[in-house]
């Protein structure tokens, strides 16, 4: 059975260095982590004037290399958009944030911040209801001043509110408290998290690099802008 002798290229011509040779020879140091357009046309020309005569590289190969280019241009072009957009989205985050100031939002287990006789407000969530509510209102002493009784509820947001005054009817003195409910629900007792609304009195970054906005409110709790589900007047 007659073999094929394996193929070898040509030997080159005195005075001609192959592209790979010119490369290993001429190793430099780069500057920078990426090739912008001046340097792979650079590139480029150096693999013209260095190409093997007897084995010139094929236009398919230089028409792909300028393709892989272009789409490498093309990509560095959208993650520069991409960022300029996150950059844009986070000044819109700041705005939204700082329109905020002076509005109530609710707040998971905030401090119910009584301040110039001022209603508190607050909700719980009763997905199943709720055959009796009670809510109670804690000093910062853990002493009870307030305790209200509610009918049967519907499921659904139930809403809540102190008027500031203790069971004796004296008003209260400003500051922080605590307010508690429980709930009876399909013969269970149940403690739901109290959503209290307070007052947005400043906007900052998180600092973590992903975008995230706090909103400080009364009390000195800080909740994150997404986390907000509600916004009261």
């Amino acid at each position: 059975m007659a073999t094929t002798a394996p193929t070898t290229k040509a030997p080159l011509p005195s005075g001609i260095v192959s592209y790979e040779d010119y490369i290993a020879k001429n190793k430099v140091k780069a500057t920078s982590s990426t090739m912008d357009q001046g340097a792979f046309l650079t590139l480029f020309t150096t693999q013209l004037k260095n190409q093997n005569p007897l084995d010139p590289v094929k236009n398919e190969a230089f028409v792909a290399q300028l393709a892989q280019f272009s789409q490498l241009e093309a990509t560095t072009a959208m993650k520069a958009s991409m960022e300029n957009m996150a950059k844009s989205m986070q000044g819109d985050k700041m705005l939204a944030g700082a329109s905020m100031i002076g509005r109530k939002v609710a707040v998971p287990n905030a401090p119910a911040m009584l301040l110039g006789g001022q209603p508190v407000q607050a909700s719980v969530d009763l997905p199943n209801g709720a055959d009796g509510v009670q809510m109670k209102i804690l000093d910062n002493r853990g002493q009870v001043v307030r305790k209200l009784i509610y009918p049967a509820q519907s499921p659904g947001s139930m809403k809540l509110a102190w008027d500031g005054m203790s069971d004796s009817g004296a008003a209260m003195p400003d500051g922080a408290y605590t307010m508690q409910v429980l709930a009876s629900s399909l013969g269970k007792a149940v403690q739901p998290t109290v959503n209290m609304f307070s007052t947005v009195r400043s906007v900052s970054s998180a600092g973590t690099g992903d975008n995230t906005w706090l909103l400080e409110v009364d009390g000195g709790k800080s909740v994150s802008l997404a986390d907000v589900k509600q916004i009261a007047y």
